[in-house]
């Protein structure tokens, strides 16, 4: 079965129809104001009423209210929520949706909690001081690849690019990958050709 693909801060609803016809199984909405990425839970929930229904549309949030949460999943009929931050694991299981929890991996102790969460899945992305996530740095997707034996699906993330996206997955075989400046023309707004291009190289690499 060929890798799920997440195009992330979805910003505009060009940007979201473009990502939908290339192929993309789930689009993330930023509900995080300091991120460049950030959409406000109504202009997130227009577009998401363009989109086809076969579409995941995800939620992402760093240590967010319980209300904006709430908020933005009912407006916005999100199907997943990511959460970026320092939430715990009662916080994650906490809204009846399915859930996912990222993790900014530095070395093999980033990934000794993981196991406490038991969300549906889990997000690696890579580490850098003082930032949640979108900044286009990689880690040792080995790393990643330790966890898939720990029974949840896991994402891929941090510095993917239409370049090196089949050797990310050919190395950590994640059950998706998550892209979000790596297919950017400038912060918040996507590239179309560079999505087409990294969503084709995704789904080229051969189950292994």
């Amino acid at each position: 079965m060929p890798v799920k693909v997440k195009i992330c801060g979805i910003t505009n609803e060009a940007d979201g129809l473009a990502a939908a016809e290339a192929g993309a199984d789930a689009l993330g909405f930023v509900f995080y104001e300091p991120s460049p990425r950030h959409i406000s839970v109504d202009a997130a929930a227009s577009v998401i009423r363009k989109l086809p229904a076969s579409v995941i549309k995800v939620g992402v949030f760093v240590n967010a209210p319980e209300g904006l949460v709430l908020h933005a999943a009912r407006e916005c009929g999100l199907n997943l929520l990511q959460f970026h931050g320092d939430e715990s694991p009662e916080y994650c299981l906490g809204f009846g949706l399915m859930s996912m929890k990222a993790f900014r991996v530095r070395d093999r102790a980033s990934l000794e909690a993981v196991r406490a969460y038991r969300t549906d899945a889990w997000l690696f992305d890579a580490y850098t001081p003082g930032l949640p996530g979108g900044t286009g740095e990689t880690f040792n997707w080995n790393l990643a690849r330790q966890a898939r034996d720990w029974g949840r699906p896991i994402f891929l993330a941090g510095g993917l690019s239409p370049e090196n996206v089949a050797e990310a997955i050919q190395c950590a075989r994640p059950y998706g990958v998550d892209v979000s400046s790596g297919v950017e023309a400038a912060p918040g707004k996507k590239d179309h050709a560079r999505v087409k291009t990294f969503i084709e190289a995704a789904k080229a690499v051969e189950d292994g």
